[in-house]
């Protein structure tokens, strides 16, 4: 077969030799511009899919863990009322409650200042007690204070 290729090719004159030699490099360069180049760039971009997707899984993996290990230490159904363990708390915090209102099973409160980190501290460790938020309305009180109305509810056993 290349015998026959090198037969033909000697055949022709050599001008034709030129055109056809120009001709075969420029389909190398259009093969490598139309073909290799958008595989590579393919490939580059999946690397990266497949980068960013092991970073969300491993994001996911430690997230459902957490929620796993919330669930193994839920804690114990309060054994006060729950306006009681609210006060208390919020007593143990430094927050002055303004207005506490009992409605059913929820407990509406008031606080007129706060500090916003130490609230969602003092949130956090009342969920920890199984007092959960079930609504909550911050809003700016100024001097770097906040004002809250939270709702809160017991969690379910």
């Amino acid at each position: 077969m290349i015998a026959r290729f090198r037969t033909w090719f000697d055949g022709r004159s050599r001008r034709e030799k030129w055109m056809i030699l120009v001709m075969l490099a420029l389909l190398g360069v259009t093969i490598v511009w139309l073909v290799v180049l958008p595989i590579d760039d393919a490939l580059s971009s999946a690397r990266r899919r497949n980068a960013d997707a092991a970073i969300q899984l491993a994001q996911t993996r430690g997230q459902v863990d957490a929620v796993r290990a919330l669930r193994r230490t839920r804690p114990v159904v309060l054994a006060d009322p729950i306006d009681l363990v609210v006060r208390q708390s919020a007593s143990n915090a430094g927050f002055a409650l303004d207005s506490v209102a009992a409605d059913g099973a929820k407990l509406r409160v008031h606080i007129a200042s706060a500090r916003g980190g130490a609230l969602l501290g003092w949130l956090g460790e009342l969920e920890g007690q199984g007092v959960l938020v079930d609504q909550l309305s911050v809003t700016d009180a100024g001097n770097h204070n906040v004002a809250a109305d939270i709702t809160f509810r017991m969690m379910a056993p």
